[in-house]
């Protein structure tokens, strides 16, 4: 009984289980709207990297940004290819059913692994922002919890855990994209502060003249990928939606807009502070100024909005393993027990830019980029004819393990020299 339990968890067997993932997109008529699921897709694309981008730029250089654009096709495109194979099949509800029906179990396995490390690290990710962005705005600030002192990056960090805990337990994704549209709001309010700070309180665009940089690259491709990481939530974006066939346009729109924030961010924060820039470019920002506050009071908006959506499959994979359905006080001691282990790692590894690159090279091309292109070719056997989209596939494949290979290597080497 318990090998059985233990096999649950590591493939998310159990397919009449996810079927009460979403309950509203089960019955006629109900389900997320068009809009709804966009504000969902941007506010989990535009996330954290919004803050790296310019720390990107800094690292490979202006050329490199031709890379943004370049990925933001590729993993577009194999957003498109798991909608593909959700076509083939209706019983297809999450990213390991993909997974699944690819390649089986070890398939199913292989996919929940790495799709729940990389949303469980993009999570932690927002809690050190947090606590990175709150201890500039009030320095040397300390806290006392039952005669224990803790210091200030490390009481804010506990504290925004505290704050994003109730938006956890929202289940419904019709609920969240209310969430969602302040975080796709604060995205947009955080690029006018940045601008404001150039144009407006004297910093200036005097900065940034490095056409490109070798070494710096597979740190900027690592960044650039994991700003277009929501491939772990689209399965159950789709799955949600009233209208399934407009998810399409969906991803469309989702790109394209958050393409546009992060170039842009990417061209004001490297056109001001050059490669002086940190991992994340409000700490740059001169903290006496309004459009300074404005902007950390504003990323410090952008994880509370965005916590819960990335959670979501990690809670749905555990939630229909252990076959809670639609008990409401397990889903929310599943989700507080998910909060407090990523509040654990994010005061331990405080890391920001580093672990941002690691996540992208290791978990996120696989996850976006490598994976999408093996369950399509095995599950469609007409995409495997030789053709145009059989070289793109490969193509993207061969470009995607090199970048996996090299960026996690070199991020890894960075983390392990911080220690």
């Amino acid at each position: 009984m318990g090998n059985q339990n233990l096999d649950n968890l590591a493939t998310g067997r159990g397919n009449m289980e996810t079927q009460n993932q979403l309950p509203q997109s089960q019955e006629p008529g109900k389900g997320t709207t068009f809009l709804r699921t966009c504000f969902n897709g941007i506010n989990t694309l535009a996330g954290v990297g919004i803050l790296s981008t310019p720390y990107a730029l800094s690292q490979g250089g202006w050329l490199s940004l031709i890379l943004l654009f370049l990925i933001a096709t590729l993993c577009w495109y194999t957003g498109l290819l798991l909608r593909r194979c959700m076509d083939e099949d209706p019983a297809i509800k999450t990213y390991p059913d993909i997974g699944g029906r690819a390649f089986g179990y070890k398939g199913r396995a292989l996919v929940s692994i790495f799709m729940c490390l990389e949303l469980y690290l993009i999570a932690v990710e927002f809690l050190i922002l947090e606590g990175d962005n709150l201890n500039k705005l009030f320095p040397n600030m300390s806290f006392r919890v039952g005669g224990m002192k803790i210091g200030g990056k490390q009481g804010f960090v506990l504290l925004t855990a505290l704050v994003i805990l109730p938006t956890t337990w929202l289940r419904s994704l019709g609920m969240l994209a209310y969430v969602s549209a302040g975080g796709v709001l604060a995205s947009v309010v955080l690029l006018g502060c940045v601008l404001w700070a150039g144009a407006v309180d004297g910093v200036g665009f005097h900065e940034g003249d490095l056409l490109w940089n070798w070494g710096g690259l597979p740190t900027a491709i690592s960044l650039f990928t994991i700003c277009y990481c929501g491939h772990a939530v689209f399965p159950i974006m789709c799955n949600s939606m009233k209208d399934r066939s407009q998810f399409s346009k969906v991803l469309l729109v989702c790109f394209i807009t958050s393409t546009v924030i992060y170039g842009s961010m990417a061209v004001l924060g490297y056109l001001i502070y050059g490669e002086n820039l940190n991992s994340q470019v409000t700490l740059n920002l001169p903290i006496r100024k309004i459009s300074a506050k404005i902007a950390i009071y504003t990323a410090l908006v952008n994880p509370l909005t965005k916590y819960a959506v990335i959670i979501t499959p990690i809670a749905k994979a555990i939630e229909d393993t252990l076959r809670l359905g639609n008990n409401r006080s397990l889903s929310i001691l599943v989700r507080t027990l998910i909060m407090i282990s990523t509040l654990i790692v994010a005061l331990t590894i405080p890391f920001f830019g580093y672990i941002m690159a690691f996540i992208g090279s290791s978990f996120s091309v696989a996850v976006s980029v490598l994976f999408p292109c093996l369950c399509y070719l095995r599950i469609n056997k007409a995409a495997r004819r030789f053709g145009l989209e059989l070289v793109v596939i490969v193509g993207i494949l061969t470009s995607g393990f090199f970048v996996a290979v090299v960026g996690t290597y070199t991020s890894l080497r960075q983390i392990i020299n911080h220690l």
